[in-house]
């Protein structure tokens, strides 16, 4: 399964300390620094749980949290066409889709902290065509969480196509591909467990209206991440997601996704009988303003309905509840499965720090238990980019 390089004490922080000095020497290089672009950003975030049963009708304890990320990356332009790039951040590396750390989380007593190895890349840019290797972020147009985290960095190769048809009601078309490797096994790459995706997106009317048929093959994945595996599946996922813009000044935008996991699991035992049909999911949302520079506002609500196989559970976002497999060893999430909604309120008090609060409501579609899990969650975070 794709997670953050782990890098071992001490090489860990030595690497750390090579990154930046590396960083500050080639910065006061004039002949390269304008090649050169740092990146980072640092969160804080407060975080409360309550009301989160589980599946035998007990409830989780009532949760409160003050929890903290920082990144820190390097990006440099070899050439008008070549960019290589890498990143570092918090977060412990068996947990790819939570970068955060809690405050006095076993970490002895201000002891050191869990670094991994986030991004590192190279890619080539042509104008029409791009490529890039390595661990990268999900390059596949997207516009949540809820079919693959934003802190899930995939490892392959991606390709993109972009088209300029002369059509007065088409902005361009963006054909994006990739092969991306989740678990290598050692044998041949059929062995592995991957995903393959192909995508069309298309723009029109001056980017008001956008929509972006997408494909997903995910092979020989296991059902629990981790090495907790009972068996292994796969999934065949057509999705269409979309957006129209209503208004521009002020932006307010009404957002769709759509996702058919395509394979019949009728005949597999593994699965239980009342899970086996349950692979569509649907994402709709509308939204009010933007956060781009100082004084934004931004509200916005998100209803989901996800069966749970309609996405691949421990990639996708753990944000929406306390759903996860640490009963088996893993501190993944497993957040499909689930209705719910999100509702966003958030700010920009300067043009580089932005204030959210966002409030959760979750319940299971099928019970794994005697009782439907459920749960709500609110947080406040202050980003800060560097």
């Amino acid at each position: 399964m794709t997670k953050a390089y782990q890098l071992p004490l001490p090489k860990r922080y030595l690497f750390v300390f090579l990154l930046i000095s590396s960083t500050l020497a080639i910065a006061q290089n004039d002949s390269t620094k304008s090649k050169f672009r740092f990146n980072g950003d640092f969160r804080f975030r407060v975080e409360q749980d309550w009301d989160s049963r589980k599946s035998d009708g007990t409830y989780r304890e009532d949760r409160s949290r003050l929890r903290y990320r920082l990144r820190a990356g390097a990006e440099y332009q070899l050439n008008p066409k070549i960019l290589v790039g890498a990143r570092i951040r918090t977060g412990e590396p068996k947990k790819q889709q939570d970068p955060q750390l809690t405050l006095g989380d076993a970490f002895n007593e201000f002891g050191t902290l869990p670094i991994a190895l986030e991004k590192a890349f190279f890619q080539v840019d042509l104008g029409a065509f791009k490529l890039w290797l390595g661990k990268n972020t999900f390059t596949f147009k997207k516009q949540n969480e809820l079919f693959w985290s934003d802190n899930v960095y995939p490892e392959g190769i991606h390709l993109q196509k972009t088209f300029n048809p002369k059509l007065d009601w088409v902005d361009h078309l963006n054909i994006n591909a990739g092969h991306f490797i989740l678990n290598s096994r050692g044998g041949s790459f059929t062995d592995d467990s991957y995903f393959q995706g192909v995508q069309v997106v298309s723009e029109h009317l001056d980017d008001r209206f956008a929509v972006w048929p997408s494909l997903y093959l995910f092979r020989n994945i296991q059902d629990i991440p981790d090495g907790a595996e009972t068996f292994f599946l796969d999934y065949s996922i057509i999705s269409i997601g979309g957006y129209v813009k209503l208004s521009r000044s002020p932006l307010v935008k009404m957002e769709m996704d759509w996702y058919l996991n395509l394979e019949d699991y009728g005949d597999n035992a593994f699965i239980p009988q009342n899970l086996r049909d349950q692979k569509t999911g649907m994402t709709l949302a509308t939204s009010y303003g933007h956060l781009n520079k100082k004084g934004d506002w931004l509200v916005k609500l998100t209803y989901t309905h996800l069966e749970r196989y309609s996405a691949l559970d421990f990639l996708a976002q753990n944000d929406w509840a306390r759903w996860d497999y640490s009963s088996f060893g893993s501190p993944d999430g497993r957040l499909t499965n689930l209705e719910g909604v999100e509702f966003t309120l958030g700010t920009k008090i300067e043009d580089k720090i932005a204030l959210k609060m966002k409030y959760y409501w979750v319940d299971q579609l099928v019970p794994l238990g005697a009782f439907v899990e459920n749960g709500q969650r609110i947080r406040f975070d202050i980003d800060i980019k560097i």
